[in-house]
């Protein structure tokens, strides 16, 4: 090659005219190759792309001045600089601080290694990729892309994290939730979870499926018009077979990525209820598999996700039985796997992973630390969970603090000491677009 190596590492979810300026700086230097984040590499440090790889890619490939596009799989450009020995690394000034500090200290001291360079531009002002995403998440996501949203995340992220929403007050609370880590890195849930629980507690009724499907997708609606997040529904026990396969053909149109269903059959109990009087029946692996099959064929098309869970360890049916049931209803078609447990210490759930992990047709497991809180994200993804949820900590907070709150206006006769510890009215209106 006649001309010096350019290497140009780029997301490029966004194009905006900070890339383009970054390109035109790189041509002249000579050679461009783009090294394209990875779906996986850029949801390491911050949100998973709108647009997968290979629509990057062609995007990339056809912008003036780009000579070749390579993938880069991580976050740390070492791998590709070692294989390609550029010339020169150009990227935008705006890495000296954020996530990529310390890709960037790195990435300085190889090229000098071998006598390249590295060039960066200042960033171009007034321009911002999160802030173009956030104007993109105010005009809000039709319901197809928000039904592949959640397997893409699954694709980019060995573990997904995502928190119980009740209405569209805390949909709108978990849209906005956000914070840096110690490296600087945006930690956000990445979908909601709507709960038979919560929903059926904020509307002050039992847990007993006696919320119908009409009432809830009310609330599916509400949040809905406020999040872009993808959802998981939980299902209860699906109902009949006719009625699951109906209310998959129902959620599929409006957008939920996903729905739980467990394998108990009669009037539905809780399964955090302890005692006999809370004892409920298992489904035949059988009849709960035909319900898995119909759910599946009755969706149009492969974004939507059946997950299936297993209440074998609440009914303390022993772990052989929890695993024959994970096998048998992979086998049905489902797409996912979530296991429950009352016990405080995770241990059984931790033994199913290690047990779970060794099939070799598996699909993604999902957990709820409800019951045992001890186990972090870490230790959970390091079992091999996927999908981790917050189930009912929403509304558990807020039961607390309207409680505390009505006291408090009891004891005093007034709002006064009561009122440090909310948001302004004002603040409230603030936050509902419209008002």
């Amino acid at each position: 090659m006649d001309k010096k190596l350019v290497y140009v590492p780029m997301a490029a979810d966004i194009i905006h005219t900070g890339h383009l300026n970054i390109i035109k700086e790189s041509a002249k230097l000579g050679y461009v190759m783009v090294g394209l984040f990875s779906d996986k590499a850029i949801a390491s440090y911050k949100r998973v792309p709108l647009m997968n790889y290979e629509q990057r890619k062609q995007i990339v490939e056809s912008l003036k001045g780009v000579d070749e596009v390579v993938i880069q799989d991580e976050k740390d450009y070492s791998a590709n600089l070692k294989q390609y020995k550029p010339n020169f690394l150009v990227h935008g000034s705006d890495w000296n601080t954020g996530p990529l500090n310390e890709e960037r200290q790195k990435a300085i001291a190889l090229m000098e290694s071998w006598g390249g360079k590295v060039i960066e531009p200042e960033y171009t002002k007034g321009i911002s990729s999160t802030k173009l995403n956030k104007n993109l998440k105010e005009l809000g996501i039709l319901p197809q892309v928000r039904l592949g949203a959640l397997k893409k995340a699954l694709f980019a992220k060995p573990l997904i994290r995502g928190i119980e929403s009740h209405s569209g007050m805390s949909a709108l609370i978990i849209e906005e939730a956000c914070v840096k880590d110690k490296n600087g890195i945006n930690q956000a849930f990445d979908f909601l979870w709507l709960s038979s629980l919560t929903d059926s507690s904020s509307k002050g009724k039992p847990d007993i499926e006696f919320v119908d499907l009409t009432s809830r997708i009310a609330t599916v609606n509400d949040i809905l018009e406020v999040s872009t997040k993808p959802i998981i529904y939980d299902g209860d026990t699906g109902s009949q077979i006719p009625h699951f396969a109906m209310m998959v053909k129902r959620l599929e149109r409006l957008g939920v990525s996903a729905v739980v269903i467990e394998d108990k059959i009669g009037l539905k109990k809780n399964s955090l209820c302890e005692g006999e009087s809370a004892r409920h029946t298992q489904d035949s692996i059988e009849n709960f598999c035909a319900k898995i099959k119909a759910g599946k064929q009755a969706q149009l098309t492969n974004d939507f996700m059946v997950i299936a869970r297993i209440e074998s360890l609440i009914l303390e049916m022993g772990m052989e039985d929890a695993i024959a049931r994970a096998r048998a209803y992979i086998e049905a078609g489902a797409d996912g796997i979530m296991i429950h447990s009352r016990k405080k210490d995770g241990a059984e759930i931790l033994e199913f992973c290690k047990i779970y992990n060794t099939f070799a047709n598996r699909k993604p497991l999902m957990a709820v630390p409800t019951n045992y809180p001890i186990l972090s994200e870490e230790d959970l993804k390091n079992a091999g969970v996927n999908i981790v949820v917050y189930a009912n900590q929403l509304l558990r907070a807020s039961y607390t603090a309207m409680k505390n709150t009505a006291l408090s206006i009891l004891e005093h006769k007034r709002a006064l000491e009561a009122d440090k510890h909310y948001v302004s009215a004002l603040e409230i209106i603030n936050l509902i677009e419209g008002n």
